[in-house]
């Protein structure tokens, strides 16, 4: 089922939920080629001053070698496959952008989430999209204004776009709640224009 964009947060940064922009047949044959394919590792970061390696695993791919720092750890980007192209190409049309960089993250089930915080690293470039593709399980995703207590939720579904754009990085939280509900995998795909 296809849906309008809708705009569900435009008070200090833009976030639009486009709904399911692949049909279902489409959206589990990347999910399937993505999870053979991409060169999957788990997560090292630096949480209280001590290196923690999460369940989920990421990847991260860009043009001309990008790199991208973030929970003090740098990632060097690997050459983006066909398959990421032609997804990134799909995902452009649909916001109007371009984009040089994806990171992936694989939640293997609910009992895998993302506490509050912002994508807002100096490589990205200020106010820039960022755009988040859903490809398997539902999962809830939410705002949470930083300097207010106003939060906004929404369900991405399988094949669902999430765009946000503006000055949203620094002025809001996002964060992807763990869920008990949730038995299947998911695998999130995050577009950005990262400076060179």
């Amino acid at each position: 089922m296809f849906y309008q964009p809708k705009t569900i947060i435009n008070t200090n940064g833009q976030a639009v939920y486009y709904g399911a922009i692949f049909e279902e047949g489409l959206a589990k044959q990347y999910f399937d080629d993505l999870l053979k394919t991409i060169e999957w590792q788990n997560e090292e970061i630096i949480m209280f001053g001590k290196l923690i390696t999460t369940a989920r695993k990421v990847a991260f791919y860009a043009d001309d070698e990008i790199a991208y720092t973030y929970s003090q750890k740098t990632k060097k980007g690997l050459a983006m496959p066909t398959l990421l192209l032609d997804i990134r190409k799909k995902i452009e049309e649909h916001t109007e952008t371009t984009y040089n960089a994806c990171l992936l993250n694989l939640y293997h089930n609910g009992n895998e989430g993302m506490g509050w915080h912002s994508d807002n690293e100096k490589e990205i470039a200020p106010g820039s999209s960022i755009a988040s593709l859903s490809l398997g399980a539902e999962r809830k995703f939410s705002f949470k204004q930083k300097y207010a207590k106003e939060t906004v939720s929404v369900l991405l579904e399988n094949g669902s776009l999430l765009e946000m754009k503006g000055p949203i990085q620094q002025n809001w939280l996002h964060a992807l709640p763990k869920s008990l509900k949730v038995n299947s995998p998911r695998i999130n795909l995050t577009f950005r224009k990262i400076l060179k």
